[in-house]
């Protein structure tokens, strides 16, 4: 699964890849960028990512412009227009952003030409989605705004998702007059209705679940809405991994009772993975292997494809390959230069080496210090506001679990993804991380946090 870059001819027929609706979309869109208030104006960005395919899009000569990395560059210009600008400076997650990316585009230098091409646009996209995200969103109102409205805008794509599942049309492919030919497993069909893949549409829904549990106590319908909207996408896109993803979600917010124990409970699950390599026959990640929760997942090609990677180090490890095909046996499937990467921290070894899984873990690992200061220095604020902070963590952590079986490159699960990171950067951006911190001593499960350990340190 490889992602798809910006892809300069302006004659007509160079628009072809956007069909009238997609025309019509893409103009609402843009024209709502510069007339809605701040905290609604990622809305044509969450429209654009949920509803229309990523086959829409501007072709200009080599360039492919899918209409998100339309938006990016109008959202920049809405934003200069208004002044606006990053809340709290940079931060160390913005400056990791930004290393990410240029030793993306600085090893793409010794891989095949067109590449830098295609990795320009990915840098384009996802840094622009996070500093969007971290120049707009000013705090956890604005996140719960946001994460209301995909409550609500995944309605029309479970439905669609549900239909698809039952009776083998893509409605959605048939609406934006694409194939709708529908993908079947062990005689099932897998919905993947206006997304790439089954997977990655069921990984949409997992991600999205959790909001719908925060809102339980304070938006009741939107709860409802949430909990049925992204339950009915994982079910229809007949998965193993969007399951496995909602279940780390749910067991990371499950924790919030024992928050206060964090420490002790990792170094415990060090031991326990530890353990297991060392009594089992084989690596510990087969324990993917034996994950299949729908009949018929992949696992074990998951497993092996990580040990093949590992095996081939040599090959990779400075600043990345073009050719992985000899990782895995001929059988397996693949390209002619390369395998299926199952693996998000694999595929950014494979782009850049292990400078740029690095960085990429380095993100997270900022991402998860910033939500771990923010519950300590927001330890006497309402409950509400403390449980917001923990699920945003919850979700990175089902990010994270689910970088070992999937490659992101599919527009919707990108955009949740840098949002989320560029949600936490804000967050945690806003508060004056230099003022003098009260202690206290709460007992667990209390709405007042008790100790600095939350997730990091």
């Amino acid at each position: 699964m490889q992602n798809q870059g910006f892809s300069v001819d302006l004659a007509p027929e160079s628009l072809s890849g956007l069909n009238a609706a997609g025309f019509f979309f893409t103009l609402i869109a843009v024209g709502l960028l510069f007339v809605l208030p701040r905290r609604l104006v990622l809305l044509p960005f969450l429209m654009a990512a949920f509803y229309v395919p990523r086959s829409q899009s501007l072709e200009l000569g080599p360039i492919t412009l899918p209409l998100i990395r339309i938006l990016i560059p109008a959202g920049f210009v809405r934003v200069m227009m208004k002044g606006e600008s990053i809340i709290g400076g940079f931060k160390l997650l913005d400056r990791l952003m930004v290393f990410w990316a240029v030793w993306m585009m600085c090893s793409g230098m010794f891989h095949a030409s067109g590449v830098l091409t295609t990795r320009f646009g990915e840098v384009c996209t996802d840094l622009g989605i996070y500093f969007l995200c971290r120049i707009l969103i000013r705090g956890l109102e604005d996140i719960e705004t946001i994460s209301r409205l995909i409550c609500i805008l995944l309605v029309p794509v479970a439905a669609g998702m549900l239909l698809e599942k039952l009776t083998g049309r893509d409605t959605w492919a048939q609406f934006w007059g694409e194939s709708s030919a529908v993908m079947m497993r062990n005689g099932h069909f897998r919905a993947r209705g206006p997304f790439v893949h089954p997977i990655l549409a069921g990984t949409v829904g997992a991600v999205c679940l959790p909001m719908a549990f925060y809102f339980w106590r304070k938006h009741r319908k939107t709860a409802l809405t949430g909990f049925v909207a992204g339950g009915a996408i994982i079910y229809a896109c007949g998965s193993s991994g969007p399951i496995m993803t909602a279940a780390s979600i749910f067991g990371a917010l499950a924790l919030w009772r024992v928050r206060s124990r964090l420490r002790p409970i990792r170094w415990l699950t060090l031991f326990l993975i530890v353990a297991l390599d060392i009594v089992m026959k084989d690596p510990v990640y087969y324990l993917i292997a034996r994950l299949d929760v729908s009949s018929g997942s992949t696992g074990w090609y998951r497993a092996f494809f990580i040990h093949s990677a590992i095996e081939h180090l040599s090959e990779w490890w400075l600043v990345g390959t073009d050719f992985t095909r000899g990782w895995l046996p001929r059988y397996l499937g693949g390209s002619d230069t390369s395998a299926d990467i199952t693996n998000h921290y694999i595929q950014m070894g494979v782009w850049g080496g292990l400078p740029l899984m690095f960085l990429f873990v380095g993100i997270l690992l900022a991402a998860f210090s910033a939500i771990g200061k923010l519950l300590v220095r927001r330890r006497n604020d309402p409950f509400r506001e403390q449980f917001l902070i923990w699920t945003l963590g919850s979700v990175l952590f089902g990010h994270a679990v689910t970088f070992l079986s999937v490659s992101y490159f599919d527009p919707p699960i990108v955009f949740l993804f840098y949002f989320l990171l560029g949600a936490i950067g804000s967050t945690y951006a806003a508060i004056r991380i230099d003022e003098p911190v009260s202690r206290c001593n709460a007992t667990p499960g209390s709405d007042v946090l008790p100790e600095p350990q939350a997730f990091h340190g």
